[in-house]
């Protein structure tokens, strides 16, 4: 029997406290809206504990309760970017009852709403689903790639238990990353044509396992 891909060991949810009240959660969202908007005005070499906690109008003690560095803070980001990304995707995703969806459709929309995040999302161009350094020891697209093939495998029929299956979705993952960041290289708003060659590559990659 074919064995799952190894996946790397991945590290502790980074809240060092969960929120309980909603006057304790809306504070957390104020701090991570607040660090996304530092990561596009200063990068993230430049952001604070301090500075997020003066953007968000909280004490600085507030944020510390929840995160015990910056590192932590982008980390929940992240959290949160792929959760959105995960809802933004089901939102798209409706066919008509008793009906499957048809697998290149929803290939387009997990594209099209990574692209509308990365030029509408205030801190996604740095954190979009895990921070931007160190990048040697970077995690995040098996979580992204797991996410979707578990999203989608009602949808269109699939067994998310299946071991090459999750594979082919974390090479087509780790493959549209590689393309789309090259479309952002490109062009800031994202190269057309670069985007249309990934979707391509991806169909032509996915069909065998997925026509």
């Amino acid at each position: 029997m074919q064995q799952p891909t190894p996946r790397p060991d991945r590290p502790p949810r980074s809240l060092r406290r969960a929120p309980v009240q909603r006057r304790s959660a809306q504070r957390l969202a104020r701090i991570l809206d607040a660090c996304a908007e530092l990561l596009d005005e200063t990068g993230y070499e430049e952001l604070s504990t301090r500075a997020v906690a003066g953007r968000a109008g909280v004490p600085i003690g507030s944020v510390y309760r929840f995160f015990p560095n910056k590192r932590a803070m982008a980390e929940a980001l992240a959290h949160r970017n792929l959760d959105a990304y995960a809802d933004r995707i089901t939102a798209r995703l409706t066919a008509p009852e008793g009906q499957r969806l048809e697998w290149r459709r929803a290939m387009d929309v997990v594209v099209d709403e990574y692209l509308a995040m990365k030029r509408t999302v205030p801190g996604f161009a740095l954190v979009e689903f895990t921070v931007p350094a160190p990048r040697g020891s970077r995690q995040a697209n098996y979580e992204v790639a797991d996410r979707l093939l578990a999203l989608l495998a009602g949808r269109l029929g699939l067994d998310p238990a299946d071991a090459r299956l999750r594979t082919a979705f974390l090479v087509g993952v780790e493959t549209a990353d590689a393309l789309l960041q090259l479309a952002f290289r490109v062009d800031s708003a994202g190269d057309p044509a670069v985007v249309a060659e990934a979707k391509s590559l991806l169909r032509a990659y996915l069909s065998q396992y997925l026509d």
